[in-house]
């Protein structure tokens, strides 16, 4: 049998008043009863004000109206009552619902009642509101995370009131300046002490300005404010008008959000963009000129080729004709090489072939190479080479192209008869090679990034020389290729202008670099049978004719069904393939090649305007021996059939 739960010398019956008191007339805790199945049965009038339902609304209806919509959902009511029944007593602290919908937060504790022979007869259910001990525990948290919140976003709030003259600044506002002793309550000029002295008389202005107009009016700016150490950091300001009771005075509430990083960067950034800008700029320059250039070779060749189709010509204005063409072609193909090399350059995509050279060896290529523009502008070119050998390791054909592009640079802005100099010296472990001109110079903003791409626009008074201005950039990145150094510099506009490249001497050369065989000079020792599959028409005929021309056999198709037909007729020894044909691309073509007995041990050439590396590798992959980019150089074409013959 249970023990009573409250021990008395009192009768029974005044022991029975007392529990009707409790229950019914304390108004500061609800209490009330209900049956097993939860049915109201006792309702307090502490019940009646804390929920707001009356005890002719409760006695009678479910414990389930005391709960929200989402708790039933949950079935919480028949949750709690299973617990208090299973366990003899629940507690626990939630939201609750009054009659007219509003949330309280209520503590309550449910028990379970039984009789003397432990059956179930009831449950009693004590409530108490704890809203405002809620609110005010929210309210503590709140402001703990207000504080953690301008702790990291290194800000501070403040609250200034007029109607006293005081300002309330919070103490990690304070810290953020460096003043940790100061008060946490100033007057508006002490506050203004605060402030940088350049931006005082606006801080002053707006806060007279606000005061005038009263709320509804907000405080914003940017200003700085001075640190214990003297130097000022950027804050942003904004504030609000409030009042902290309904019949208060009003007061301006703010926050002071440290920006002195997004200053820094906005600078910087404005200093990117800048510089942005001016690139785009020269980069429109430079797709100008670009258009420009590649129409100047385009005329002369379309006149060509309208003189060749209507006039009758005879040997020697034929002769002239085809050199315009060919040295226009030339020019096109070097526009174009220059673009490639330079993208290829900046991407990574070139690997150099280094071994021990003597630069002196490099510079006879290159003069060579830059002779004729010398000549054609009657200019004079002085050497002033070192006695002893300049080894250095490098790629011996990006090197010529290095000085080649220096020396060509230097004719191009030197009027004609001018002056040049190329000079190699050995000093302090280091080859260096310089090239001098007396030309048109160029300003010291101009020399500080002649290397830029898309530079040479501004520099150039004319376009006679032709170019797109990507030579000395791309010496630069060769230049760093081989680890060395490259720079300029002119006296200015008139006094032209030196371009010096720094590399380090090899104290022991090793195997020096040998003069390469050219394959074009090899005589043909028979014709071959060769088979041209190209889709455009006129360039595979072209290619023919100067075949045909050299001595060899020729076949041309525009179609791979039609090609591999004929090869398993005739059986070329070699095979000149475009890779881009429109029914069966080349590389596919060239593995068909490969499998049909007539034609598996041909040779096969890849002719195509794809140059990157990928490409090179998979026309390998599919059985090509050899890769020849377009516009093929006719004299290194005749020269691999040489070989190949």
């Amino acid at each position: 049998m249970p023990k009573p739960y409250m021990a008395s010398s009192l009768p029974d019956h005044q022991v029975a008043e007392l529990h009707r008191l409790m229950s019914e007339e304390i108004k500061e805790v609800g209490v009330f009863f209900t049956d097993p199945d939860g049915v109201i049965t006792v309702w307090n009038r502490g019940a009646e004000e804390m929920k707001g339902f009356t005890a002719q609304d409760a006695i009678g209806s479910p414990i389930s109206i005391l709960y929200t919509d989402e708790q039933k959902l949950q079935g919480w009511p028949a949750h709690n009552l299973g617990e208090a029944k299973k366990n003899g007593f629940y507690k626990e602290e939630t939201w609750r619902q009054r009659k007219d919908g509003s949330l309280f937060w209520a503590r309550i504790a449910l028990t379970a009642l039984r009789d003397h022979s432990g059956t179930l007869i009831g449950f009693s259910k004590v409530t108490v509101d704890l809203t405002d001990h809620k609110r005010l525990e929210s309210c503590v948290r709140e402001r703990e995370e207000t504080r953690r919140i301008l702790r990291t976003a290194n800000a501070g709030m403040w609250t200034w009131r007029p109607d006293t003259g005081q300002i309330e600044v919070c103490a990690n506002f304070m810290g953020l300046l460096g003043h940790h002793d100061a008060p946490a309550v100033m007057t508006l000029a002490q506050w203004l002490g605060l402030v940088s002295p350049a931006d005082r008389p606006q801080v002053a202005g707006k806060f007279a300005r606000a005061q005038a107009a009263g709320p509804g009016t907000p405080l914003v700016m940017e200003t700085r404010m001075r640190q214990k150490d003297g130097s000022c950091r950027w804050f942003y300001m904004h504030a609000d008008w409030s009042r902290e009771t309904d019949d208060g005075p009003d007061v301006l509430s703010g926050v002071n959000v440290d920006i002195q990083a997004l200053k820094t960067a906005g600078e910087g950034l404005r200093q990117a963009v800048d510089k942005l800008e001016e690139a785009d700029a020269r980069k429109d320059e430079f797709l100008a000129m670009l258009a420009h250039e590649l129409r100047n070779p385009l005329a002369p060749i379309r006149s060509a080729a309208e003189l060749l189709k209507v006039a009758r010509l005879d040997t020697a204005q034929v002769q002239r004709t085809s050199e315009i063409i060919a040295r226009q072609v030339d020019h096109m193909t070097g526009l174009v090489d220059d673009l490639l090399d330079v993208s290829r350059v900046n991407r990574g995509l070139v690997t150099l072939e280094k071994k021990p050279l003597d630069l002196r060896h490099i510079v006879t290529d290159a003069v060579e190479q830059v002779s004729p523009l010398i000549a054609a502008r009657r200019q004079r070119l002085s050497l002033e080479l070192s006695v002893l050998p300049a080894w250095v390791e490098g790629d011996p054909k990006r090197l010529v192209q290095v000085v080649g592009n220096l020396l060509n640079n230097a004719a191009k802005y030197t009027p004609e008869g001018g002056q040049l100099l190329l000079k190699t010296e050995l000093r302090g472990g280091h080859v260096l090679l310089s090239v001098t001109d007396d030309g048109i110079g160029m300003e010291p903003s101009l020399a500080a990034r002649v290397f830029d791409l898309f530079a040479q626009a501004e520099r150039t008074p004319d376009r006679s020389s032709g170019g797109l201005g990507l030579g000395l950039a791309l010496v630069k990145s060769l230049v760093e290729l081989h680890g060395g150094a490259v720079s300029c510099d002119s006296a200015g506009l008139g006094k032209g202008s030196r371009f010096t490249v720094q590399l380090a001497l090899l104290a022991r050369p090793g195997r020096s670099c040998e003069p390469e065989s050219d394959d074009a000079a090899l005589p043909v020792e028979k014709p071959l049978r060769v088979m041209i599959v190209d889709d455009n028409v006129d360039a595979a005929q072209m290619m023919a004719l100067f075949l045909q021309a050299s001595g060899h056999d020729v076949v041309v198709e525009h179609g791979a069904r039609q090609a591999l037909e004929r090869a398993r007729a005739e059986s070329p020894d070699v095979f000149l393939l475009d890779i881009g044909l429109p029914d069966v691309n080349g590389n596919e073509l060239a593995r068909l090649l490969r499998a049909q007995p007539q034609t598996a041990h041909a040779v096969l050439i890849a002719v195509t305007g794809y140059s990157q590396e990928r490409d090179r590798k998979t026309a390998m992959e599919a059985g090509f021996q050899h890769y020849l980019v377009k516009p093929v150089d006719p004299a290194k074409l005749v020269g691999l059939l040489a070989g190949v013959a």
